[in-house]
C-alpha cells in the first residue's frame, strides 16, 4: 500500500510473484483487498534463494533482495506459570524453550493467537422485548429467550514484535522466554485460555529490520526531539532508486505449539478476575417525566438484558431489573461457536 496520511489503502490489483534464483515462479493472486496468496501450494528449500516481485495496478515495479530459508527449530515446550514479575504484578507468563544443536538459527521472533471461553455472569433464560401490542405503549413482556448466548470464544493475535537472540550465548538455547504476561485481573483468562505460538527462526537481516522497527515503534522514540530517520528494508523500485519503500520480504522456517489451562489451574479456591464490565444491576422506569418509553427503548436498542423481576421497586424505578448487555449476552465479545480445536 502506499504512503497515505489517511492511509494505508491497500494495494488492488497488483501482479505478485516469487521467483526461484533457478527461474522458476510461484503466482499470487488477491483473495481480498491487499491481501494476496499463491495460486498453488508451494515449499521454499534450504539450498535456493527466492524474490518477491511486485507490479502494482499502475505499472510501477518492486523486488526484493534474493532471501533464503533459515535453519528449521521446533519449540521444544510452551508453558504457562504463574509468577510475580518485575514490575511486582500477579499474573500468567507463557513461556518457550527451544534448542538447536547446530548453532545455526540464532535469531527468533515470535506470534501467537490467544483464544479464550467467556461466560456473560448475568445470562438467564429469560430476556424482554417490546410488546408488539400496537396500543401497548411503553410495557415491555418477558418472554422465553431463544438464543444461548451464555458462552462464547474470542480469538486475538499478537500486535507486538517479539524477538529473541542467543548470539551472545555459549549454546543456541531460547530457556524461559517470556511470550506472553496476562495480569491476573485480566478477564480473558477467568475460565479457560489457549495460546498458539509460532516461533520464526529469522536471518541476521531480518532480525535487524524487525529490531529497529520495534525500537522505532516504541513510545519514547516516536516522542523524541530526534526523530529516527527512515527505516530500510529489503525491499526497492525498480523504476525509481530514490523512491523511499518501507517493508521485508522474510523466508523464515516456521514452527509452534499450543497449550490450554484453566484459571482454576494455577488459582484454585480464588476468585476469578474482575468481568469485562462492572455488571451494575438498575431498574429503569417504564416512563419518565416527559411521557418517553425509558425501559422499552433500552431494550428495542438491544442495550441490556433482563435478570429478574423488581419486587419492591423504590422510588424512580420499574418492574424489571437489567444489567448492560455485555453482562447476559456474550456475543457482544465473542462467537458462541466452538473453534475447531479447541479442546475442554
Amino acid at each position: 500500500f502506499p504512503f497515505e496520511e489517511d492511509g494505508p489503502s491497500p494495494e488492488l490489483n497488483a501482479n505478485v510473484k516469487i521467483v526461484e534464483d533457478n527461474g522458476t515462479e510461484y503466482l499470487f493472486e488477491e483473495v481480498e483487498a491487499g491481501k494476496y496468496l499463491s495460486t498453488n501450494p508451494f515449499s521454499t528449500q534450504s539450498d535456493k534463494s527466492y524474490q518477491l516481485m511486485i507490479t502494482t495496478n499502475n505499472g510501477r515495479s518492486y523486488s526484493s533482495s534474493p532471501a533464503q530459508l533459515t535453519q528449521t527449530t521446533q519449540i521444544d515446550e510452551l508453558y504457562a506459570s504463574r509468577i510475580i514479575n518485575d514490575d511486582g504484578e500477579e499474573g500468567m507468563v507463557l513461556n518457550i524453550d527451544s534448542f538447536d544443536p547446530s548453532g545455526n538459527s540464532k535469531y527468533y521472533r515470535y506470534e501467537y493467537e490467544e483464544t479464550y471461553k467467556i461466560i456473560a455472569p448475568k445470562w438467564g433464560p429469560q430476556d424482554l422485548i417490546g410488546d408488539p401490542d400496537p396500543d401497548s405503549g411503553c410495557s415491555v413482556l418477558v418472554v422465553p429467550r431463544e438464543q444461548d448466548e451464555q458462552v462464547c470464544y474470542t480469538t486475538d493475535r499478537s500486535n507486538r514484535i517479539i524477538l529473541t537472540e542467543t548470539n551472545v550465548l555459549d549454546e543456541d538455547r531460547v530457556s524461559q522466554f517470556p511470550v506472553r504476561f496476562i495480569n491476573r485481573d485480566n478477564f480473558i483468562i477467568s475460565h479457560r485460555y489457549s495460546i498458539l505460538v509460532r516461533q520464526f527462526v529469522q536471518s541476521n537481516e531480518a532480525y535487524t529490520f524487525f529490531e529497529t522497527l520495534r525500537d522505532f515503534s516504541g513510545s519514547e522514540s516516536l516522542f523524541s526531539e530526534t526523530q529516527p530517520g527512515f527505516l530500510a528494508g529489503n525491499i526497492s523500485s525498480l523504476d525509481n532508486e530514490s523512491e523511499k519503500v518501507l517493508g521485508y520480504f522474510d523466508v523464515a522456517s516456521v514452527t509452534e505449539q499450543r497449550i490450554f489451562f484453566n484459571y482454576s489451574d494455577f488459582f484454585p479456591n480464588e476468585e476469578l478476575p474482575p468481568y469485562a464490565n462492572a455488571c451494575r444491576e438498575t431498574a429503569p422506569v417504564l416512563i419518565n417525566q416527559g411521557g418517553g418509553c425509558v425501559l422499552r427503548k433500552l431494550v428495542e436498542n438491544n442495550q441490556v438484558r433482563y435478570v429478574t423481576t423488581n419486587d419492591g421497586p423504590g422510588g424512580n424505578e420499574g418492574p424489571f431489573i437489567v444489567v448492560p448487555r455485555v453482562c447476559g449476552d456474550c456475543t457482544v465479545l465473542g462467537k458462541t461457536e466452538v473453534p475447531e480445536f479447541w479442546i475442554e
